[in-house]
């Protein structure tokens, strides 16, 4: 699906117009009308809330009745964070001035609240200029597109107030979008503290992994832990949790080795991080191992070290190949139920891999019988 098609609206929508989203979810005839409550999908998916994790363990279960993972491969593991993005645009002054102008007539028509001016079509010429004068590096010009764009969303935000003032239920209706839309004007770019980041997403987050490619990435921060001994069916991802509020990487380990464990019922007996998690907490700070770390490295521990970096490529194909690269799910909700369920597909990806592999083998094996040279008949 789309990244429309990720929203309850998107998801009711596209079900009625789509006969093959009808057949796979069970209908024999075709339906003109979404048979249940649009509601329904949000209070399903609120209470779903931790339970994701089993799904999680079970796709580690039939990997073990698989034969693609073994218990002893669940003793050492590799620990890493990454970015999820969020599906919004780059952040600019315009493009968020533009879109709180453009969520604030939306809610005023849906309302019943008219306006005395909606500024639609200024404040989308606007934006365009100021995206111009940016790239043509003429900054003043640029600057005065931007104020245009703060003194209009201003005279809307003051012309809602006055327009719902004494009226209790489009106070209330209208009480965080205009604080979203308060924030937005009031902002600078280089302000230091909270700044939000999406008019319709407030909990994304600005986060800077250092990287060339991706200065800053925009969405939480989740964290994925790995086998780090390649099992017969590869690297399975033991959990996944995402981390609001971007936490420092070492003060999340302790809760993060003991979900996995909790997960998959055998005891860590070492654990391989990058130097992000320097100054951990972990509960046994001597099963924890540091990149480039000297002391107490030698024999096996120093090749399972090397092998930290494997983990690299597993969130390489969870982004590709997974929905890790782009959450269309809404709320810190939806994130954390997105990383969970690219790490289920990932593995479910490895066992479907490993019973191929096992089918060729089979094949193999069947054909070389079959195809070999046929016996002698004894003479009478």
């Amino acid at each position: 699906m789309g990244g429309k098609a990720h929203g309850r609206e998107g998801v009711c929508e596209r079900w009625v117009h789509d006969p093959y989203f009808q057949f796979f979810t069970g209908e024999e005839f075709f339906q003109h009308a979404f048979p249940h409550e649009r509601s329904d999908l949000s209070h399903w998916r609120k209470r779903l809330g931790d339970k994701l994790e089993l799904l999680l363990a079970e796709s580690l279960r039939v990997a073990h009745e698989a034969g693609a993972l073994r218990s002893q491969d669940l003793k050492r593991v590799t620990v890493d964070t990454t970015v999820q993005p969020k599906a919004i645009t780059f952040p600019t002054d315009a493009k968020l001035l533009h879109a709180a102008i453009k969520g604030l007539n939306r809610l005023a028509r849906r309302h019943g609240v008219r306006l005395r001016q909606s500024y639609s079509r200024v404040a989308k010429a606007a934006a365009m200029m100021a995206g111009r004068y940016a790239h043509a590096k003429q900054f003043g010009r640029h600057q005065r597109q931007l104020r245009i764009l703060r003194s209009r969303l201003g005279r809307i935000i003051r012309d809602i107030r006055r327009k719902i003032e004494g009226q209790p239920a489009l106070e209330e209706a209208f009480a965080l979008p205009l604080g979203r839309a308060s924030q937005i004007r009031s902002q600078q770019q280089r302000q230091r503290g909270w700044k939000l980041y999406s008019f319709h997403a407030p909990e994304v987050e600005c986060i800077g992994k250092g990287k060339a490619s991706a200065p800053y990435e925009f969405g939480v921060k989740a964290s994925i832990v790995t086998n780090n001994r390649r099992a017969s069916g590869g690297l399975f991802v033991l959990h996944a949790s995402s981390l609001p509020e971007n936490p420092y990487d070492g003060h999340t380990l302790r809760n993060v080795i003991d979900r996995t464990e909790t997960i998959t019922g055998c005891p860590i007996v070492r654990a391989y991080v990058d130097k992000g998690y320097r100054g951990h907490d972990a509960q046994n700070p001597r099963r924890v191992f540091i990149s480039g770390q000297k002391r107490g490295v030698f024999g096996i521990i120093k090749r399972e070290l090397r092998r930290r970096s494997a983990i690299e490529p597993i969130i390489g194909h969870m982004k590709t190949e997974g929905h890790l690269g782009r959450c269309h799910l809404k709320g810190r909700a939806g994130d954390a139920a997105n990383v969970i369920l690219s790490a289920v597909g990932h593995n479910f990806r490895r066992i479907l891999a490993w019973l191929r592999e096992l089918l060729c083998l089979f094949l193999v094996q069947l054909w070389r019988v079959l195809a070999g040279p046929a016996p002698l008949n004894s003479p009478s």
